[in-house]
């Protein structure tokens, strides 16, 4: 194997065999990754006495539509009109992934493009703070948010998300790789800080903004009544479209094909906007450090 690096071709120095190998544990690796999303896709369409085989099967053997339609008839027996969840999903998220990208480049600026005492210090607090996870901040999240008196509000979802560092994380990454030539002479030509921001910068790291506003809405849209949507928001008229997932199994097991289905629905905004622009986190990913 060879390639091509600043002109000179150099050989690979892992074998043949090596090769296979590593072809190898890749492939189990993606059909370990593969096989549950092939499973909730075949479940969807079971009926009821194929979806408790034992042993399981991947696909329905006599695949039906009426798991759909039973998701249509228990529409008229949810606590709110199905419009208004849909109504809070699409605002919650619209709120939250633009509103983290206008917070996250703004931050990202100047700990990525200017010197000033504490920098690092910033900097280094950012990355630790990608260790925690979202339930290890619910509590002192819950104490600040009940302060500002935003408990049971669209606020109580957006805010939290909005104050991701992720986002943040990627946006300096990429911000770093600028040229500084490219802002001085924008500068020279008497651009303010903020021309320089989103007419010089932004354009520049499109492929980074786009990535924090997919996993930004993934991560948004993927809330369910496990955290938030119980602890921080109570009132059903508040709550987003993967909540009714909670209602819908807590039928038992004769909802089984229903609440297949309509986790199948679930899955298909993020897998269409990620498949979509698949190539501008790929390529972020690979200059941000993310490897």
């Amino acid at each position: 194997m060879k390639s091509t690096f600043r002109g000179r071709t150099r050989r690979s120095n892992r074998s043949p065999a090596g090769t296979v190998v590593l072809f190898i544990l890749v492939l189990i690796s993606a059909l370990f990754m593969l096989l549950p999303v092939l499973y909730a896709i075949g479940a969807a369409f079971k009926p009821l006495d194929e979806i408790y085989i034992f042993p399981p099967r991947l696909f329905a053997h006599n695949p039906t539509l009426k798991n759909f339609q039973e998701i249509a008839a228990l529409a008229d027996t949810f606590w709110v009109p199905m419009s208004r969840y849909l109504f809070n999903t699409i605002l919650i998220c619209s709120v939250t992934t633009l509103g983290h990208l206008l917070l996250s480049s703004l931050a990202a600026y100047p700990l990525a493009l200017h010197n000033f005492p504490g920098k690092r210090f910033l900097n280094t607090m950012v990355k630790w703070s990608l260790l925690f996870t979202s339930a290890a901040m619910l509590l002192p999240q819950y104490v600040v948010m009940s302060k500002l008196k935003i408990i049971n509000t669209y606020w109580a979802i957006i805010l939290p998300a909005m104050q991701s560092s992720l986002g943040l994380y990627l946006m300096m990454n990429f911000m770093t790789q600028v040229p500084q030539g490219l802002l001085e002479a924008a500068r020279l030509d008497g651009a303010i800080e903020w021309r320089v921001w989103y007419q010089i910068v932004m354009p520049n790291i499109k492929p980074a903004w786009l990535t924090v506003m997919i996993f930004t809405f993934q991560a948004i849209w993927n809330t369910t009544g496990t955290t938030q949507m119980t602890q921080l928001i109570y009132d059903e008229k508040y709550k987003m479209v993967s909540s009714l997932l909670s209602q819908i199994v807590s039928g038992g097991t004769a909802r089984a094909g229903v609440g297949s289905a309509f986790s199948l629905l679930l899955m298909l905004p993020p897998v269409i906007l990620f498949i979509l622009c698949q190539s501008r986190i790929i390529e972020t990913m690979s200059n941000s450090g993310m490897k």
